[in-house]
């Protein structure tokens, strides 16, 4: 039996296709097509290096200097990977530059990078604001290795590069940012991995 690919109604686009369109018209220098791309995905973008930068203030300067950094970088876009995941791993990468450039001005140890719990059961918007308010009370190095390997799934090692620590270091921070975690979630029972992260 012939399979025939599906069109869309009346000459409609898909998703997909709207998004492929405005990522050409991106490269082609279409302020439009980038506003349209901004708005789509500012959020997620805001939402990344927010968890990295521990405060408002320091997360704009990093949202922004990711935007610049994928803008200038669209014709590289190969659709090998979807367009959110590639804009996700350049938000992280511009904030880890970011930070990398706050400690040479510092002139000092950046504090050791956190490491942040599985992301809750969706839905479970009470674990989730508990999540954010514990996060929020650690101390920024550890939020950093917690997030870091955590979420993002960077190595020691990788981390260790990316904060200019050792990688027994951000071993150390993870295991004491989980602990305060355990500490702080006592008490509320969240649901799987959160548990199993804490308990290593």
């Amino acid at each position: 039996m012939e399979h025939r690919a599906v069109s869309h109604p009346s000459g409609t686009k898909g998703p997909g296709e709207i998004e492929a369109q405005l990522i050409r018209r991106a490269c082609e220098g279409d302020g439009r097509a980038v506003r349209a791309l901004y708005d789509r995905y500012s959020p997620r973008v805001y939402a990344v290096v927010r968890r990295i930068a521990g405060d408002d203030d320091t997360a704009q300067d990093y949202a922004q200097e990711a935007w610049i950094r994928a803008i200038r970088a669209l014709p590289t876009f190969r659709g090998e990977a979807r367009f959110s995941t590639w804009l996700h791993r350049i938000a992280v990468n511009a904030a880890l530059q970011a930070v990398r450039k706050e400690k040479t001005r510092r002139t000092r140890e950046v504090p050791v990078p956190d490491v942040i719990p599985v992301a809750p059961n969706v839905g479970d918007v009470l674990m989730e604001r508990k999540l954010e308010q514990a996060l929020e009370q650690l101390p920024d190095g550890m939020r950093k290795v917690l997030i870091l390997h955590d979420v993002e799934g960077y190595t020691h090692e990788e981390i260790g590069a990316a904060l200019g620590v050792t990688a027994g270091t951000s071993k150390s921070q993870l295991f004491k940012a989980r602990a305060k975690m355990r500490r702080m979630l006592r008490g509320y029972e969240p649901s799987g991995k959160e548990i199993e992260a804490w308990s290593v």
